[in-house]
């Protein structure tokens, strides 16, 4: 407990350092010059990016690998507008975030002076709290709570501004204690009722999702679904909470479902979902469960209370951490599971077949096939690889046929953030350096973030992006030919040449036009990247027809004009 007297930069520092922080994203501004120097002889690292989209991403990015709250530092009006992005997704995907924004000084404030903004205001809908620490005595206090708030029940983003006369002047004042995170636990009681309508079930599916996993809640999950053999799926882009090669995993509830494991959901007469909001991506557009009153029987399990009940009303809700639910659920009885023990082995099944190379390539007429590119993705990789991506019907190769390893082997945004490749990459090479990381990345996608390869280069973060260029907006461009058929609009794209853009940049760059390209240029990629700890970049150059597994550009117009005709 420090009482010397320092400037307002020193003690929030030494608050960080208090709470455990080690690395920082952001980008410098003179609004926050305190901080700065504060950092120099800190120990934390401060990493530069090159736009405060790409630090905000690669900070919620961390809050995602780690389970502590991500820090991120932009300087005010410009700086702040730029990061709100990785804010909002910190939000939706309810990862624990600290933003700090460099703020006008209190002698100015109020006048629309240079770049000001109120950022109570700004904020207000996509963070958890957001406040302005007006007097230096009181950073202690501020970032104590910035962290518990962050961190307890539903994981998300705080925002707090930092007027720059308050970090330049002198303060004595304690430091705290670290922050606990607290979240809520199960009673006996709601544990007993959930083992007494599993032992009444003749379906039941276990649906996982969310955060405030750990190693050992996933090992306990995975004990509870053994002990009972009961079938489970993962919500959207939540893939790795359970090993894909796990007998128990049958598939990903999102977008691109696949409609056998859709119709178990629907028919499933008991639901037991460990962790997800049950948004919209989850339950396919709010078609999957009745609202508000579910068909099936439901278990909803989620870190939120005001979460709970807020569009379906589950017969059994419980506000639990996934470590204190998954530690009790483990250890519960297991029940008689003879009525639904063959669901797993016939769901599996069922992926396995939806897993297989799809029509679209199996007449070998397509020059690349993008299926093959990610059957020789896994087999060159090790499990524990982390697979980054953005949004973009290019995600459906990973979603739908790469298999995720475990827990922390996927990173990519709920809310549909395009631009999130690239920076959650490098992040997840500067956090797990020991680890292989492959980001994919749409070419829309990659022209929003790509800057961020700089900053790879600078701190050797040798990740491996994979850019699919279609040159359009494919999923927009879906889209327009579905509703607007042969009407081609705003979604056409005229690119570089990304190869030797990250050439350009000190990375390792290369084009592959051939599915017989692509296995000898990722094994350059993936040597090239661990022997010199710098990135590598592969250009997929492929006909843009080929917009998703199921279906080309051609089929969906034709059957969109085929539909007008009728009318």
């Amino acid at each position: 407990m420090t009482q010397q007297s320092r400037t307002g930069g020193q003690i929030l520092v030494d608050a960080l350092q208090i709470h455990g922080v080690d690395t920082a994203f952001g980008v410098p501004g003179e609004s926050y010059l305190d901080v700065l120097d504060a950092l120099h002889d800190s120990g934390i690292r401060f990493i530069i990016n090159r736009q405060e989209g790409g630090a905000a991403f690669m900070a919620e990015a961390y809050g995602k690998l780690t389970g502590k709250p991500g820090i991120c530092f932009v300087t005010r009006g410009p700086g702040a507008t730029n990061a709100s992005i990785g804010v909002h997704t910190a939000y939706q995907d309810s990862t624990p975030m600290i933003l700090f924004i460099g703020q006008v000084g209190n002698d100015f404030v109020d006048r629309e002076a240079f770049q000001e903004i109120d950022y109570r205001r700004m904020y207000g809908q996509m963070a958890k709290w957001v406040a302005q620490i007006d007097r230096a005595e009181r950073i202690p206090e501020y970032l104590a709570r910035a962290f518990q708030v962050a961190t307890s029940g539903r994981p998300g983003p705080v925002v707090l501004a930092l007027p720059e006369d308050m970090l330049i002047s002198l303060a004595t004042v304690a430091d705290t204690r670290a922050y606990q995170p607290v979240q809520a636990a199960p009673s006996g009681a709601q544990l007993q009722q959930l083992r007494g309508m599993l032992a009444t079930a003749k379906q039941p599916l276990v649906l996982l999702g969310g955060t405030t996993w750990t190693p050992q809640a996933c090992a306990d999950l995975q004990q509870f679904a053994e002990n009972n053999q009961l079938p489970v799926a993962c919500a959207f882009r939540f893939q790795d909470l359970l090993d894909n090669a796990h007998p128990n995993y049958i598939g990903d509830v999102g977008i691109g479902i696949n409609p056998k494991l859709a119709a178990r959901v629907k028919n499933a007469d008991l639901v037991i979902a460990i962790g997800p909001r049950l948004g919209e991506m989850t339950t396919g557009g709010y078609t999957l469960f009745d609202s508000p009153v579910p068909r099936q029987r439901l278990v909803h399990i989620h870190t939120d209370a005001e979460e709970l009940g807020s569009v379906y009303q589950a017969e059994l809700m419980i506000n639990s951490g996934m470590p204190q639910v998954c530690a009790m659920l483990a250890a519960m009885a297991p029940v008689d599971a003879s009525a639904w023990k063959h669901t797993p082995a016939e769901a599996k099944a069922e992926l396995a077949a939806y897993q297989e190379q799809p029509p679209i390539f199996q007449d070998g007429q397509a020059p690349l096939d993008l299926w093959q590119v990610t059957q020789e993705i896994m087999a060159q990789v090790p499990p524990d690889t982390i697979l980054t991506n953005g949004a973009g019907n290019y995600a459906s190769w990973a979603h739908r046929f790469y298999r995720y390893g475990g827990m922390r082997t996927q990173l990519a945004p709920t809310n549909g953030a395009m631009g999130y490749g690239v920076p959650s990459g490098v992040a997840a090479k500067i956090v797990h350096p020991e680890r292989t990381v492959i980001t994919f990345a749409g070419d829309g996608e990659y022209m929003m973030n790509g800057q961020e390869l700089a900053t790879a280069v600078q701190y050797q973060a040798g990740v491996v992006i994979i850019v699919f260029n279609n040159q359009m907006f494919g999923t927009i461009r879906m889209h327009q030919e579905r509703d607007y058929p042969g009407r081609v609009s705003g979604t056409t794209l005229h690119n570089p040449d990304f190869a030797a853009l990250a050439q350009a940049y000190g990375a390792h760059g290369e084009v592959v036009n051939t599915t017989e390209e692509f296995a000898p240029a990722l094994q350059r990629a993936l040597a090239h990247a661990k022997a010199h700890n710098l990135p590598a970049l592969i250009e997929l150059r492929y006909d843009g027809n080929l917009i998703t597994p199921n279906a080309t550009l051609a089929t969906i117009r034709a059957t969109a004009e085929k539909a007008q005709a009728a009318k």
